[in-house]
């Protein structure tokens, strides 16, 4: 790889639920074994992510995965999580990039030259493929979860803050896995008198 440029995308899944960790992942793809039909993972199928996620790993040049767990989530609020699960992927990666580009508006500090890119996951290959990364492995953790609470419907939401999760955490109360910090969560603990007691 003498005088090829490295570029490391990264991008992370599970900002906005109220339940489980954020992960993130970051990819340097091989230029010489180009992916077709990498896109932003939020406008790809399930079966397709899934494929595409494991082209991914048979072909990128190096890849990683990490996560920021709910404690972590809820002591240093979720942007910083989201940015420490990205530093966590990149230092895992077993080769070091020359450049690192995110998605978003923030950079994780790892001493790399890096550029955030609003809406890189759908305009750069390798932040694409990043969030299918994470986004895959994300969604894998949150069925994990559903064997272990089946009374919140993870499997089915994710942990995202639809009807039907509300209803189930009004009916059944906070478990270990939700976020305090995140309102909703927040507010259900608060009217159960401040007590803060968990499933």
């Amino acid at each position: 790889m003498k005088n090829h440029l490295l570029i490391c995308g990264v991008d992370e899944a599970g900002r906005g639920p109220l339940a489980g960790p954020v992960y993130a992942a970051a990819v340097i793809l091989d230029s010489r074994r180009p992916i077709e039909g990498l896109n932003d993972s939020k406008k790809l199928s399930e079966k397709r992510r899934n494929y595409l996620a494991s082209e991914i790993k048979q072909h990128a040049l190096a890849w990683a995965i990490a996560e920021a767990t709910v404690e972590e989530i809820d002591s240093i609020n979720i942007l910083r999580a989201s940015l420490l699960a990205m530093r966590r992927a990149i230092e895992m990666l077993q080769i070091r990039p020359h450049e690192v580009l995110v998605d978003g508006l923030y950079c994780p500090d790892t001493g790399l030259p890096s550029r955030a890119i609003v809406q890189g996951d759908s305009s750069v290959a390798s932040i694409s493929a990043a969030s299918i990364l994470a986004k895959t492995a994300r969604d894998a953790a949150m069925l994990l979860l559903h064997d272990t609470y089946p009374q919140y419907g993870f499997a089915a939401h994710k942990g995202y803050a639809t009807s039907a999760h509300l209803m189930a955490l009004s009916m059944h109360g906070v478990s270990v896995e939700h976020r305090k910090s995140f309102r909703p969560v927040r507010e259900i603990l608060e009217r159960k008198n401040g007590c803060s007691d968990v499933v």
